[in-house]
């Protein structure tokens, strides 16, 4: 019988994570909204430091991550939005579902949708700041999924923290914003040394950095985010 509760956890994640997917198809608002706001935010970057492509290309990995840390809350902001709304939060509370389900599937949810907007913001880069991806596709994508994930796990706890909020959407970059300073800057930093190349083997410490932040915080989030919700 032990086999049993892990079995019933993966499939309860499962059918809340194709639920918020097929939401998010369907609509495809929020998808629409994040697009707009990071392709805004690269390009006031790229107006505001003006034609000197050395200093765009130098800080293209600091502007990716700006771009989709700011996307980010307002993904977050809305992932428990159309719970509270509907009230279906408390149907998924009485439901005899691990409460640890709605936590996974909501932040790899989140993780999914910044990872697509990561992939599709590398063309606007290049044609930007001039940049090339030197070591590859592979390193870009594996940094883009580990900062990605370090920002959707606090983010999803803050965020069902910060729903039952009257000022949600100011609570939640106040909350988030400082917790994720180290991940943030070893994202950006790794995503530089994709973008310039690596002569002095530094990515992998940045990676180590990142996937412990990560192991904590999932961890974390994985362990209290029944309190949270029960609160």
């Amino acid at each position: 019988m032990r086999g049993a509760r892990p079995i019933s956890l993966l499939k309860t994640v499962g059918v809340l994570l194709a639920k918020d997917l097929l939401i998010e198809w369907r609509t495809r608002a929020r998808l629409n909204a994040l697009i707009f706001f990071a392709l805004a935010t690269l390009l006031l970057f790229s107006f505001a430091v003006g034609p000197d492509t050395k200093v765009l290309a130098r800080n293209a990995g600091g502007y990716l991550w700006l771009a989709l840390l700011f996307a980010s809350v307002l993904a977050l902001g809305e992932s428990f939005r159309v719970e509270q709304e509907n009230l279906t939060l408390d149907g998924l509370r009485l439901a005899p579902a691990d409460a640890r389900a709605i936590f996974l599937s909501k932040a790899m949810g989140n993780a999914l949708l910044l990872m697509l907007l990561g992939a599709l913001l590398i063309p606007v880069m290049v044609a930007l700041y001039g940049v090339t991806v030197t070591m590859g596709l592979g390193s870009f994508a594996a940094t883009v999924t580990l900062g990605c994930m370090a920002i959707s796990a606090p983010g999803t706890v803050y965020s069902a923290i910060a729903s039952n909020a009257r000022a949600r959407d100011v609570l939640l970059p106040l909350l988030l914003f400082p917790l994720i300073i180290p991940a943030l800057l070893a994202a950006a930093k790794a995503t530089s040394l994709v973008l310039q190349g690596d002569p002095m083997n530094q990515l992998g410490s940045w990676y180590g950095l990142l996937i412990g932040f990560n192991l904590i915080y999932w961890g974390l989030g994985f362990l209290l985010f029944p309190r949270v919700i029960e609160d």
